[in-house]
């Protein structure tokens, strides 16, 4: 079953997921990152490159050359189309969603998190989703932020 973290009182989303891939990455877990909005995606690829003085999470886009031997991978869509690029490895990796909405087929991940900030327009779809796992019958871990994102 999909286990579930929500991370909610992020000051800013996308700099919270920054630090969340970055902890992963050194824990060893792979991640895909679902980040719908184009500017989003960008955003966040720039924050990966330079979130730390002294180094950055190695990281492209799922359609990149090297995607396959990258343990973090940011896409815009989720799909198993092999046409449009490698396989999602949602079996080994964690899912980033950085969606409003629940990923499509998101049983197939064993491991989805979930970056709140205080905005309404990020915070009232996160309770839809919190809702959505739970009564799907989901383990939900929920980690208060608000004082480090």
């Amino acid at each position: 079953m999909t286990r579930i973290s929500f991370f909610h009182g992020a000051n800013d989303r996308l700099h919270a997921a920054a630090q969340w891939v970055a902890e992963a990455h050194r824990e060893g877990t792979p991640v895909l990152i679902y980040a719908p909005r184009e500017e989003h995606a960008e955003m966040l690829d720039r924050l990966l490159w330079t979130q730390t003085a002294l180094g950055f999470t190695p990281h492209c886009r799922i359609h990149a050359a090297l995607a396959a031997e990258t343990p973090v991978l940011i896409t815009t869509q989720i799909d198993d189309d092999p046409a449009e690029g490698p396989t999602i490895r949602s079996d080994e990796q964690a899912l980033l969603n950085l969606s409003d909405n629940i990923p499509e087929r998101f049983e197939r991940f064993s491991h989805i998190v979930e970056i709140i900030s205080a905005s309404d327009e990020v915070r009232l779809p996160g309770r839809d989703r919190f809702r959505f796992y739970r009564e799907r019958g989901c383990p939900i871990e929920s980690h208060d932020i608000s004082k480090n994102a």
